[in-house]
């Protein structure tokens, strides 16, 4: 079992920096957003591509509050809730199993 404990230490220790690195791309393209930035840039393509499918989904389900988007606020919330629920979760079974107490 502990083979399996050491697979899902890894798994959510993996998760946890994807939603991190992810986090990130949304505070960027948020920043982005107020300065106008060159939309043919490779970088700037690369932000807008990688997150408006996301953002895109919270849009529909969030209006604009006073004009404001408030869907990268909704979606980095969303991923803190994920690294606090889910890959905590993960790490506390994978401690279990790593132990050998089972779950």
């Amino acid at each position: 079992m502990f083979v399996f404990g050491n697979f899902l230490n890894a798994f959510a220790q993996i998760l946890s920096m994807v939603l991190t690195l992810y986090m990130w791309l949304i505070i960027i393209r948020a920043l982005l957003s107020w300065v106008n930035p060159d939309p043919y840039n490779p970088i700037v393509r690369f932000l807008y591509q990688a997150t408006e499918p996301v953002l895109f989904r919270a849009r529909k389900i969030l209006p604009a509050l006073g004009g404001m988007d408030v869907s990268p606020i909704a979606v980095i919330f969303l991923i803190y809730f994920l690294k606090f629920f889910v890959v905590t979760t993960l790490l506390q079974v994978a401690a279990k199993l790593t132990v050998g107490g089972g779950v």
